[in-house]
């Protein structure tokens, strides 16, 4: 499988040729791969290494700061169910810590729903709010592509997306020692790759939402898979953005944008990642869009949608009866 490298600098500028051929090799890419590294982004909107570093200063804060941003799935006392922090568990596959951080700290006016936790703030670290905002205008400049390679309106998915919740994860994948990598045959824990013996930190899995935004910190280790099932590597290019798209675009889009499984392997080295999932509004309702060919399906509310798919994640688990779905269930 290849994993494209666009340039999509003629997004953020007037419709021109050069920007037709760019929402062409996206839709193309996120067709076949359902993966692509993106460059090109203008300076106010590139992620750097001193942007990364600002952001991953959380994880020298000291361990009983952090506790205090833990949620409620590993401390009870905790107020937050969706956003706040989630500690390493040792004897997990998948072998990470980190945060999720909620569009609140870009946008202190976002409506809140007591009752509902995918709308609730949390305590955010410094320097997160201008990543946020620039990851959503890359958000939004990749739906518009995409709407426009598909021959839907460029604002097709403009008004689910106002008011979204999207999340901005800061993970760190610390090395695991050996003697929690697995028995001598492949399987739980490790995998064999090229020959070679090597780590499973994260487990293989397809994002649930729309557009996934991802700025790694140049150690490698995320893969995805290809159609006759072989993994690539997708390069940590210094500068650009990995991209990849979630279950929910690829039912609205009737599998034009393809929703592809990836995994993270270990290198023994200390490895960061920063994910920005671009997310629609709660209560937006997903119908079906002007496409032929495409399979009907009963319209839905973004967030018994997003819920459903959460809490089968390892971070989220027994928190299934936490959020009263507010429409007819996503079939």
């Amino acid at each position: 499988m290849d994993v494209p490298l666009i340039d999509i600098g003629p997004l953020f500028g007037p419709a021109a040729t050069a920007r037709d051929t760019v929402d062409h090799a996206v839709v193309a890419a996120a067709a076949d791969a359902g993966f692509m590294t993106l460059t090109g982004l203008p300076e106010q909107l590139a992620v750097t290494a001193d942007k990364r570093s600002a952001l991953l200063r959380i994880f020298d804060l000291p361990e009983a700061e952090k506790r205090r941003l833990w949620r409620f799935g590993f401390d009870p006392a905790a107020p937050n169910l969706y956003r706040g922090w989630f500690p390493l568990e040792p004897d997990s596959i998948t072998h990470k810590e980190g945060i999720d951080i909620g569009p609140d700290i870009a946008h202190a006016d976002r409506p809140v729903d007591p009752a509902d936790p995918l709308t609730e703030p949390m305590p955010l670290p410094d320097g997160a709010a201008a990543h946020d905002r620039a990851m959503e205008t890359v958000g939004i400049a990749m739906l518009r592509a995409i709407a426009r390679g598909l021959g839907l309106a460029e604002t097709a998915f403009d008004d689910a997306m106002t008011d979204g919740i999207s999340t901005l994860r800061l993970i760190r994948y610390p090395p695991r020692p050996e003697d929690k990598a697995g028995d001598a045959e492949e399987g739980e824990g490790w995998v064999i790759q090229d020959g070679r013996r090597r780590q499973l930190i994260g487990i293989a899995h397809v994002d649930s939402g729309l557009v996934t935004l991802l700025a790694q910190d140049g150690v490698g280790g995320l893969q995805a898979r290809g159609a006759d099932g072989t993994w690539t590597d997708v390069p940590p290019r210094e500068g650009t953005l990995a991209v990849n798209f979630g279950k929910l675009l690829s039912r609205w889009t009737g599998g034009r944008v393809k929703a592809t499984e990836h995994r993270i392997l270990g290198s023994g080295t200390l490895r960061h990642s920063i994910p920005f999932f671009f997310e629609p509004r709660v209560d937006a309702r997903i119908a079906p869009l002007p496409l032929g060919g495409v399979e009907p399906f009963a319209p839905f509310l973004y967030g018994d949608h997003v819920w459903a798919e959460m809490v089968k994640f390892v971070e989220f688990r027994g928190l299934e009866g936490c959020r009263t779905p507010r429409g007819p269930r996503p079939g």
